[in-house]
């Protein structure tokens, strides 16, 4: 497995378009062309990627960078926004990577904390989130859980994340 992730271009858009996941798993998770008309209207403050597994689309990610989610220029943050994995890709560590990347890139800003929201139910991505570190804020957002994951102040290659 050889993972990376590629900004959406032109040239990728429509094999990102085609990342689904499984059918039990769309009320978790947005389509890749919702995410993608997201990304459009907040700019610079979304942060979409193509993960691939060599030249094979498995992913999608897009993160959200520095933004202001209250509206009142208080609580700024950054974080996982959506991930869409490929039924046959799931469970060999794409999740994984995808939270690894964003990390490395909110850590580059100069940030400390990840966040993701998820909405709670059976099939969902909650236990995922949970087993990498996440920890419950005690907050939702639209009626989705609140997670924060703490990148500490060491150096990222000392920290799988």
């Amino acid at each position: 497995m050889t993972f990376r992730v590629e900004l959406i271009t032109p040239a990728n858009v429509e094999a990102a378009m085609k990342v689904n996941v499984r059918p039990e798993q769309e009320r978790f998770v947005s389509p890749v062309a919702t995410s993608l008309a997201e990304a459009y209207a907040y700019g610079e403050a979304a942060w979409p990627r193509l993960i691939l597994d060599g030249d094979r689309p498995v992913g999608f990610l897009m993160a959200f960078l520095n933004i202001d989610w209250d509206g009142k220029g208080v609580d700024f943050r950054s974080g996982l926004w959506r991930l869409n994995v490929v039924p046959e890709a799931q469970g060999r560590g794409v999740g994984r990577f995808a939270v690894e990347v964003v990390a490395a890139e909110v850590r580059r800003r100069g940030e400390r904390r990840i966040y993701v929201t998820w909405e709670p139910g059976e099939d969902g991505p909650e236990g995922f989130y949970r087993r990498l570190g996440f920890e419950l804020t005690g907050e939702t957002s639209g009626g989705e859980t609140v997670g924060v994951l703490d990148l500490g102040e060491v150096p990222s290659g000392d920290r799988p994340f």
